[in-house]
């Protein structure tokens, strides 16, 4: 006869007494990747990869094949996602240095408020980049900081300020450095750097786990050199190597606390993002070396969560979002042999551009969601939607009430994203990182008019769509190479309309 542990029945009861009473009312998990391109998972076709976790989640619920971010790259695509605002409305989202100031106000109402007032405890782990402390370059990363997620609706948060491959390299927890060490006080510069600290671009011979191929050659931490500069940290500082199974550790912390109460969880992993240093229990698992091991590491992460909802018994009454806030990109500072090692597979499914552009692959992203018995299991779905509905949908189905003026561009769209209901969008904007606009429908996609380089100038090798002339793109034209705004003036005009009704709203 197997017995289970005392702990574990008490915890089954509980949560099985709470999906009893929470059917209406059910726990979300957004998973949100960090550069995970629209072809980099098996189940959306990706090669020399395997992802069996997400496989699991998508044979258990739907696929989404014409998904996308409101932004080509990371702070404008999650700031639009959380506030339900397009980021292009606001001059000051363009992506955050480390030591930016919030980006998103405490006056601004978040998808987190949204859960909060409806009764959700809420939580946000991993990449936040999206400033912290009223203003930047201001902050004093030795004392609770002024302001932080707690403002912005998040009971619990344990996050990184920025990106991984910008100082400060430190988790701040609850609006704290989390395992301060007071032998080593934290100072951060995007300027200059500090008397005596050595830098990558200064002393490479102190690289010894990742060096950069452009770029990305300031303060070093762990080996590896970063963008900005920092003093201090000591047994704070992260190994980028345990980033995955820290974040993925407190995000199972949280779920068993909250197992009995409906919960809100905003997980937002690094690991596809530079630079990628999985753990060594993931490297060499397939042929395109740290990029794809970083894939499986995502994979793992995912895993560890759907593994902890089956575990605590509330899987069934969980809806669980995975995405990722922006197209690929292979090369984007450091000398990870991303390009050379891709053997046939397409970050982008195909799809031309990535991060950064204008192009469809700059904001085309995969989109799994599950919810036993309300979310249709193992379907596809090509109905054009976007991220930024995400935050009136969630309040229509947890019966919540948004602000007046909050979430302007936010539209609930409900059974769209549940799967439910196959009537796309009737159009979607994407922003490029220059803030060209594009404005695409299930028939066309329009790239409004932009001066600036054809091809992402600082190494990545990736087309921007910036033309000084309108293009128009037929939807069948995958690959977009053919531009037929000289012959559709008519289409072009309308779409146009579109958008220059939308930036005088």
């Amino acid at each position: 006869m197997t017995h289970r542990p005392i702990l574990a029945l008490a915890l089954g009861s509980a949560a099985a007494a709470a999906t009893a009473a929470n059917t209406d009312r059910p726990n979300v998990i957004i998973i949100y990747a960090d550069d995970l391109g629209y072809g980099d998972l098996e189940c959306y076709g990706a090669k020399n990869v395997t992802t069996p976790n997400v496989n699991r989640l998508a044979a258990q619920g739907t696929r989404f094949t014409n998904a996308h971010a409101a932004a080509a790259t990371s702070t404008p695509s999650r700031y639009a996602m959380l506030t339900g605002e397009y980021a292009w409305r606001r001059p000051d989202t363009d992506v955050a240095a480390g030591n930016a100031g919030m980006i998103i106000r405490p006056e601004q109402f978040t998808i987190a408020d949204l859960f909060k007032s409806a009764g959700y405890t809420t939580a946000a782990l991993g990449k936040w980049h999206l400033g912290l402390g009223d203003k930047t370059g201001t902050q004093d990363w030795n004392a609770p900081l002024a302001a932080g997620l707690g403002d912005l609706g998040f009971d619990y948060s344990y996050i990184m300020a920025a990106t991984a491959d910008r100082v400060p390299c430190v988790f701040i927890e609850n609006g704290m450095v989390a395992n301060y060490d007071p032998s080593a006080p934290i100072e951060v510069s995007y300027r200059e750097n500090f008397p005596g600290e050595p830098t990558g671009k200064d002393n490479p011979e102190l690289l010894y786990n990742m060096r950069p191929s452009h770029g990305h050659d300031q303060s070093i931490v762990n080996g590896i050199s970063r963008i900005g500069f920092m003093k201090g940290g000591g047994s704070a500082l992260w190994k980028d190597e345990n980033i995955a199974d820290s974040i993925t550790d407190h995000a199972i912390r949280f779920m068993r606390s909250h197992a009995e109460e409906p919960f809100f969880m905003y997980f937002a992993t690094n690991d596809v993002h530079v630079p990628r240093f999985p753990h060594s229990r993931f490297r060499g698992q397939n042929p395109m070396g740290v990029r794809g091991d970083a894939i499986v590491q995502f994979d793992w992460s995912v895993g560890r969560i759907l593994d902890e909802l089956d575990s605590l018994g509330i899987a069934d009454n969980t809806l669980v979002i995975l995405s990722s806030d922006n197209g690929p990109v292979v090369d984007d500072g450091y000398d990870d042999r991303a390009k050379e090692l891709l053997n046939g597979h397409s970050p982008t499914g195909g799809l031309r551009g990535g991060k950064y552009s204008a192009f469809e692959g700059g904001t085309r992203i995969p989109l799994i969601v599950r919810w036993p018995g309300h979310v249709p299991a193992g379907e596809e779905s090509d109905a054009l939607q976007s991220q930024i509905d995400w935050l009136a949908s969630l309040s229509s189905l947890i019966g919540g009430r948004i602000p007046r003026s909050s979430a302007p561009d936010s539209e609930s769209r409900l059974g769209l994203l549940l799967g439910t209901d196959s009537t796309p969008r009737p159009w979607v904007i994407g922003q490029a990182s220059d803030k060209t606009l594009s404005l695409r429908t299930p028939e066309w996609t329009y790239i409004e008019p932009s001066s600036g380089p054809a091809i992402v100038p600082w190494g990545t090798e990736i087309e921007t769509g910036y033309l000084s002339t309108p293009q128009l793109y037929h939807n069948t034209d995958t690959l977009q190479q053919t531009n037929l705004a000289p012959s559709h003036p008519d289409t072009v005009a309308s779409l146009a309309a579109i958008l220059a009704a939308q930036r005088s709203k």
